[in-house]
């Protein structure tokens, strides 16, 4: 198991079998492409009442039997309900103890997250639910969910074997909450035939200074593109990308509880990012989909989910580039977010529903059937013993996904863990990149307010 996190002080202002594959198959394997990340900005149902998370010390299922019938919500992330009830099928018909029942709990994690609110005073719940990179702290510090540690021990799952930046996701207080499921990382797209016109070499940049300095030549190439470069949309990806910038300068949004975003390092990403757009003018916000506005020939390069993958390559008509996500002037490595969704286990169910959840959990996340949901929506296999061989053979670029997991970093405390901390962030940035304000101001204003989120809504509870 990774090393867990530790929280610091704050500073605050108070047995599926994966299909053969070929090109055509894997483009045609979901209509929502390779699975959008659904990583929306809103804030969702607030967990403020809750009374703080119980001890993180080892349950004990010894001798527990598992209930015979347990649900799995999901909202089926990337247009994955067929190969999710293709894997409920085949675990229910490779033994007879446990018959699982995959529920539609919503149409994004938002909604998983209102219904199983909503159980948790009314009853219901299910023995696993989908938990976003935003979501499942949420559920930690309202005491909803239990410590996963002695449960995957009890039915013998390998933890070791899940990618150990994907697994650490889910990790506080010295404990294991969720496990990954539906995970990704974002990456660089380029088109080729303008990065030729412009007579650049065919890659992506290695610092966005050096893509800085080609923008000039991929605007003057006669490509007709509205502008050379889209951010995403402010409501939707902006708090999870705009982490490699701050990064890349080497900056944070927070170390730990102390909220980091406003000083220097972070200011002088964001000032880069606006002089892009309001000054120099060669980069520009989406005002639809920064992966539809590539492959339509919009633009020339965007930072987008390794689930616009497929979506890209079936409506781009030129050759598609992807690399790593550039570095800036203080760091190359690490500066790729993960992100994405785990499933987390209720509290208030009885052990033996637990321990049923976990039972099916550990067939769900089998490497086999790691594969089998990545090749029907694009998200990253998570076990490393995964073959991804035929994943490879039909799409080479997602070879380039899987290998920037290695330099994946475990996402800021501010964005992942503070309520609502992911619409913070985006707003801030939508008011610098869209409205032209000042940089410091703006970041200043966002660490107030994720301060406050902190002291209203998280460090009661963690008291």
């Amino acid at each position: 198991m990774s090393t867990p996190r530790h929280p610091r002080t704050a500073r605050t202002s108070s047995g599926l079998h994966v299909p053969a594959l070929d090109r055509r198959s894997f483009l045609g394997l979901s209509a929502a492409g390779l699975g959008a990340l659904a990583l929306s900005a809103c804030s969702g149902p607030s967990t403020a009442q809750g009374t703080g998370p119980s001890s993180a010390s080892a349950l004990d299922f010894s001798g527990v039997k598992p209930a015979g019938k347990i649900t799995m919500w999901s909202n089926h992330p990337g247009g994955s309900q067929d190969v999710e009830k293709s894997m409920v099928e085949a675990f229910n018909a490779s033994q007879s103890d446990i018959e699982v029942s995959l529920v539609t709990a919503g149409a994004n994690y938002e909604e998983v997250a209102q219904r199983f609110q909503t159980a948790l005073a009314g009853g219901g719940l299910p023995g696993l639910v989908i938990l976003s990179d935003v979501w499942w702290f949420r559920y930690f510090i309202n005491d909803s969910i239990i410590p996963l540690d002695s449960i995957l021990e009890t039915v013998e799952m390998d933890t070791d074997d899940f990618r150990p930046s994907f697994f650490a996701d889910y990790q506080y207080d010295d404990a294991q909450w969720a496990v990954p499921y539906a995970r990704s990382t974002p990456v660089f797209y380029y088109n080729k035939e303008h990065w030729a016109a412009a007579g650049l070499p065919d890659r992506a940049p290695e610092t966005w200074e050096e893509f800085g300095e080609w923008a000039p030549d991929l605007a003057a190439a006669g490509t007709g593109t509205q502008k050379v470069f889209h951010y995403p949309d402010m409501a939707g990806y902006a708090g999870w990308t705009f982490q490699n910038n701050a990064w890349g300068h080497g900056g944070s949004y927070s170390d730990g509880w102390v909220i980091t975003i406003d000083e220097k390092p972070v200011v002088d990403a964001l000032e880069w990012m606006r002089k892009g757009v309001n000054v120099d003018g060669w980069a520009g916000v989406t005002s639809n989909d920064q992966a539809t506005d590539l492959s339509s020939g919009a633009i020339s390069a965007t930072v987008s989910s390794t689930g616009s993958l497929v979506g890209i390559l079936e409506s781009a008509s030129f050759d598609v580039g992807v690399g790593f996500l550039p570095g800036g002037p203080a760091a190359s490595s690490p500066v790729c977010p993960s992100g994405g969704a785990g499933l987390g286990i209720p509290k208030d169910i009885t052990p033996e529903e637990q321990v049923a959840a976990a039972t099916f959990l550990k067939f769900l996340t089998s490497p086999e059937n790691a594969v089998a949901f990545s090749a029907a929506t694009g998200y990253i296999p998570t076990r490393q013993s995964a073959d991804v061989s035929e994943l490879v053979t039909a799409a080479p670029q997602i070879q380039t996904a899987i290998d920037q997991v290695e330099v994946v970093r475990v996402q800021d405390y501010a964005r992942a863990f503070l309520p609502g901390g992911d619409k913070a962030v985006a707003d801030g940035v939508g008011r610098v990149l869209t409205q032209d304000e000042d940089p410091q101001a703006v970041l200043t204003d966002v660490r107030k307010r994720l301060e406050d989120i902190y002291a209203s809504d998280v460090e009661p509870l963690l008291a």
